[in-house]
């Protein structure tokens, strides 16, 4: 079974490049974390804080982190089900995302992608998306990790999203053809 998990700060070009991946090759898909908060909704399955109470009880989450107001949590019931089915493109913020996810799901082959971009670059992207939270996720931008562990890194200023993707999915490619 075959991950990705494109780490990076907002507006580094999680979503672009989970597009571009996903119209290279229909088996990368967008692992959609569950979210209780407000905010934006796309790219995520909404829920309650009373579902993620029972899902935290249950032991089903893999990873969990509070930002804009809101709570985000990547499940192991939903990635166990979409690693069956697809490559899951996994969006993470947190280095220590990384090794929970890494660690829940240790027979997956994961390919870690660091995303980056200017901070100008990434300041001009999230005021585009007009979520008027442009201050928070600016310093959501500030704070996050630089992460040693990546298996490619990709400035997503100077590297469009088709090529941005095929390097991507090259990087993905050589250990399961191995196995094969």
């Amino acid at each position: 079974m075959q991950g990705v998990i494109l780490y990076g700060p907002p507006a580094s070009g999680k979503d672009t490049l989970t597009v571009a991946l996903h119209q290279l090759d229909g088996r990368y898909q967008q692992f959609r974390r569950l979210k209780a908060g407000p905010g934006r909704t796309a790219g995520y399955r909404m829920t309650t804080e009373d579902e993620l109470i029972a899902l935290r009880a249950s032991g089903g989450v893999v990873w969990e982190n509070r930002r804009y107001e809101s709570v985000y949590v990547v499940d192991a019931p939903s990635l166990r089900q979409q690693l069956r089915e697809a490559i899951p493109v996994v969006h993470l913020g947190q280095v220590d995302a990384i090794d929970a996810v890494r660690q829940a799901f240790p027979d997956v082959e994961w390919t870690v992608v660091a995303l980056t971009c200017p901070r100008d670059v990434a300041e001009r992207r999230i005021v585009q998306r007009q979520t008027g939270d442009a201050t928070n996720r600016l310093r959501a931008w500030d704070e996050t990790e630089a992460v040693a562990t990546a298996d490619i890194t990709i400035d997503t200023s100077k590297t469009l999203p088709d090529l941005a993707a095929k390097l991507v999915d090259r990087a993905a490619r050589p250990s399961s053809a191995a196995t094969k």
